[in-house]
């Protein structure tokens, strides 16, 4: 494994980026833990070098591109580094202005691997609104990814479809890694009380349209329409905070912003009876594994990665609107407290980083012996 030498290249990081920070980190420690030799390349306001033991992370200067994030746009800058680093693959996080190091990594018989951390199709529906121009789009950049890496990767059965016809006309393989979760940082709370005659929600992500909040504030608005005693909790920041307030209006919905540490999450978690992660179009959703993991049990659309988590020991789920939503977490919050909390915290430990990190070095290493041979 001493040989193995893995570039991750992580472009368009902002401060709501938790997921995609989160897997990026936890994958690389993995590489590192297992000997392999480690590299990661960031946007940021200034070039930087930092050495830490999980390998030298290197910030590339960077534009802002709104809501906070930064996003690389000159490739040839990343590739100088690359070519210092001598890596034996690369693993994109990038679809779109990254694409020439993968074509440079196959000049070079250097491996590439693109891990696809959302579905585009999907997501650019739910931000615009625009469902048939936003996927004739996407497939025609997807037809260009698949034919610039030698493996794409995914999390899910869902993510999987969007890339099943075109992967499969160019010959590049698709392999599916489920992301892990932190199982000693996001665990029940021993000291936490039962629940009371109030049924308090919670939901935790990024403030934008495409992940679905107003449909989490709308369940809880529902509910309390409906005379139940509730409250909603909400976690994070994004552009669409002013809307989110004016929907909820009167009912008990609290928007707290972001909220700093880890641990300080898994608290909020473990204190809710019910999590919210409703979103259609998430291609994984580790806010869910991180609220399962608390042993606070969740509602999930019942369409989109997040879906494929949730079993019916640790969540419900309904159609993506407000009343369906509704009616799956009355049903769920009717369940033995003790059966519902323990059936999530058991689904969560089925998820792991250990395994996520083993299923993708052994990525990493057949895109290596692939590029060598094709070089």
């Amino acid at each position: 494994m001493t040989r193995v030498r893995i570039a991750q290249l992580a472009n368009f990081i902002g401060p709501s980026s938790g997921g995609m920070r989160t897997a990026v980190a936890a994958l690389g420690q993995g590489y590192a833990a297992a000997g392999a030799r480690r590299l990661l390349v960031v946007p940021g306001p200034v070039d930087a070098r930092t050495e830490t033991p999980e390998g030298d992370v290197v910030q590339l200067r960077a534009p802002r591109v709104g809501g906070g994030y930064r996003l690389i746009v000159e490739p040839w800058r990343v590739t100088d580094v690359l070519e210092d680093f001598a890596p034996t693959s690369v693993e994109l996080s990038d679809k779109t202005t990254l694409l020439p190091v993968a074509r440079w990594a196959r000049r070079r018989g250097v491996g590439s691997v693109l891990f696809s951390h959302e579905r585009l199709d999907d997501m650019l529906a739910l931000r615009t609104g625009l469902d048939l121009g936003a996927k004739a789009s996407v497939r025609v950049l997807n037809r260009l990814l698949v034919r610039s890496v030698d493996t794409l990767v995914v999390t899910s059965d869902y993510a999987r479809r969007e890339f099943a016809q075109v992967a499969a006309a160019a010959g590049c393989p698709v392999a599916q890694v489920p992301l892990g979760v932190d199982l000693a940082t996001f665990r029940p709370d021993p000291s936490r009380p039962t629940a009371g005659p109030e049924l308090r929600l919670v939901h935790v992500g990024r403030l934008s349209r495409e992940k679905s909040p107003h449909l989490a504030v709308a369940t809880a608005v529902e509910l309390h329409r409906r005379g139940v005693p509730v409250r909603l909790d909400v976690y994070g920041e994004g552009p669409h905070r002013d809307e989110l307030e004016a929907l909820a209006g009167a009912a008990p919905v609290r928007l707290h912003g972001y909220v700093a540490g880890r641990a300080e999450v898994a608290g909020r978690l473990a204190a809710a009876d019910v999590a919210l992660s409703v979103c259609p179009g998430e291609t994984f959703g580790l806010a869910v594994l991180e609220a399962l993991a608390c042993g606070t049990p969740v509602v999930t659309a019942d369409r989109g990665g997040a879906r494929e988590l949730v079993d019916a020991a640790s969540g419900a789920w309904g159609a993506p609107d407000a009343a369906s939503l509704a009616d799956a977490v009355l049903e769920l919050a009717a369940r033995p407290e003790g059966a519902r909390r323990a059936g999530a915290r058991a689904r969560a430990e089925l998820f792991t980083w250990p395994q996520a990190v083993d299923a993708m070095l052994t990525v990493h290493a057949r895109v290596s012996g692939r590029a060598r041979l094709s070089a």
